[in-house]
């Protein structure tokens, strides 16, 4: 698989936002989000992420040595715009991570942030010590197919792991290091 070079958005467009790891009392808006933009592309019932227990509690779920989360705020404001992370793929190889929950409001599409958190969580999952990152999505999120292409991600025939999300009908993976 390729590996392109991570590039970053433009400063301007950086500095007008900040990505940092997620907080306790970020929960309920991460939740929230979640939410909101999963029913906004009819990503709702069973077998979608919207339903996971975690999603109430994504600061307790992803704080611990395997995974990393981030949220997207404007400077000086507690308003969660976006969020994504990584996490171990349930049933999976342990050296495949999962790019998990990464959502964004409107206002934070097609500024490069999608960029810009992918690849925190990328540079996150090779310091953790993964070799792969997996996703799934659905086709109709056709911004976020591309970007995933864009960054790298080889489109597979068929699910990975056991994520119980039997309703996704995109999935990718990509290579972050050679195997040893």
């Amino acid at each position: 698989m390729n590996n392109p070079p991570i590039n970053h958005p433009t400063k301007s467009v950086a500095t007008a936002f900040v990505l940092r790891p997620i907080q306790p009392q970020d929960n309920e808006q991460v939740a929230r989000l979640i939410r909101t933009v999963m029913t906004e592309f009819g990503c709702v019932g069973e077998g979608y992420s919207i339903l996971d227990p975690e999603v109430d509690n994504m600061f307790e779920t992803y704080h611990n040595s395997q995974s990393a989360f981030f949220v997207i705020t404007r400077p000086g404001d507690v308003e969660i715009l976006g969020c994504g992370g990584i996490g171990p793929l349930h049933g999976g190889d342990e050296r495949i991570c999962e790019l998990k929950k990464m959502y964004f409001y409107p206002v934070l599409r097609g500024h490069g942030l999608g960029w810009e958190m992918a690849t925190r969580c990328l540079e996150a999952a090779l310091k953790i010590g993964y070799h792969r990152c997996y996703l799934e999505t659905v086709e109709r999120m056709e911004q976020a197919n591309r970007l995933y292409q864009k960054l790298g991600f080889e489109k597979l025939g068929a699910p990975m792991g056991a994520t119980g999300h039997g309703s996704c009908d995109a999935w990718y993976l990509k290579e972050l290091r050679r195997e040893n």
